[in-house]
């Protein structure tokens, strides 16, 4: 009867400590992570927010994904409330990425570990990962399909250039910026390129918000001033939602006619209105990013961190954010021409054919 009763003991004691694994698990699968994108305003930002909630929900995650619309105040909030309501990790794609310090020290107090999802967190030491592209490699990608599409290797020149940059309080937009310029400073040197305006460097040619109304406007002042009876070859863009708009302003003036054919102008993001504005052969290159991947390798970070295990970086050097230098995961941007479009975007399964047409 004794023997009994230590089996019977010894089975419940084994069924307790399964069920208690089982509850654990099942806590630990039932993680909540919080996503804190900047905008909708850009198809990029919706698309990495899909991307992030696909990926997280398929590890059994818990997401509360967040758009604050470009509005530092409420990306805030967001983030304090993601806080509040026990996030275990926080993704963060920050609109300045100067003013989280506060509400990342109540995370880092709850133990909440905090990945900077393609845009550096700055100013703090309570950011653990980045996860990103190459962005100095993106404005060298960016730099040299202009010289491509000039012909300066082959000797053509001078040509007129105009630079611009992306948002002063996106640490992205200094990256760009410099990537490219290591390409093209050279020949503005030598003076194959020529920057009509003068205006070089990012407290010049800085557009606030990545906004595209802003560079439109931009683009019709540097014309309206300085080229009367000049003609713009070339302008370096960043980004594409900039590209849109400094393309209006171009054709508001008559550019893109057979007498005026339109400069050569770069991008970023391969949105659906770039692409197409590379087909009617308005817009020159954008750089892909491959939200898909980037989604992967944060979700890969996440599992890492909440399991105690070690995440996996690849560059520890580069990104100092003026507290630390963040462990980062650096993925390989890609160019995109118009004949090469459909292969990067369509045949990898990103967009849709239809979605040209």
């Amino acid at each position: 009867m004794l023997k009994l009763k230590t089996t019977f003991l010894a089975l419940a004691l084994a069924g307790a400590a399964t069920m208690a694994t089982g509850l654990a698990a099942s806590a630990q699968e039932k993680a909540t992570v919080g996503i804190s994108m900047p905008t909708k305003s850009s198809a990029r930002w919706i698309d990495d927010g899909n991307n992030m909630v696909k990926v997280l929900k398929e590890r059994g995650y818990n997401t509360d994904l967040q758009y604050a619309e470009d509005d530092i105040p409420n990306q805030l909030s967001q983030v304090e409330n993601m806080v509040t309501k026990g996030a275990k990790a926080l993704v963060i794609a920050a609109i300045d990425g100067t003013t989280l310090s506060d509400v990342l020290k109540q995370a880092k107090a709850k133990g909440i570990t905090v990945i900077a999802y393609d845009r550096l967190i700055r100013g703090t030491p309570n950011v653990d990962y980045y996860a990103t592209f190459d962005n100095f490699q993106v404005g060298v990608l960016q730099a040299e399909s202009l010289v491509q599409g000039l012909g300066l290797k082959d000797g053509k020149g001078p040509f007129n250039i105009e630079l611009f940059g992306g948002s002063p309080d996106d640490n992205n937009a200094y990256f760009f910026y410099n990537g490219a310029m290591s390409v093209l400073k050279p020949y503005i040197d030598s003076g194959k390129l020529v920057v009509v305006s003068g205006q070089m460097g990012m407290d010049k040619v800085a557009t606030l918000r990545w906004d595209g109304a802003t560079a439109q406007a931009r683009m019709d002042n540097l014309l309206s001033a300085y080229y009367g009876n000049k003609k713009v070859n070339a302008v370096l863009s960043p980004y594409d939602g900039l590209s849109i708009g400094i393309i209006s302003s171009l054709k508001g003036v008559g550019y893109g006619s057979a007498d005026q054919p339109m400069p050569v102008i770069s991008g970023q993001d391969a949105e659906v209105p770039s692409i197409k504005a590379m087909l009617r052969g308005d817009q020159y290159s954008t750089i892909f990013k491959d939200t898909r991947d980037l989604a992967k390798v944060t979700a890969d970070m996440v599992d890492a961190a909440l399991a105690g295990k070690q995440v996996t970086v690849n560059d520890t050097k580069t990104y100092e954010n003026g507290v630390k230098t963040v462990p980062s995961y650096l993925l390989k941007p890609v160019v995109v021409y118009k004949d090469n479009w459909e292969k990067t975007l369509v045949d990898s399964g990103y967009y849709k054919k239809s979605q040209f047409q």
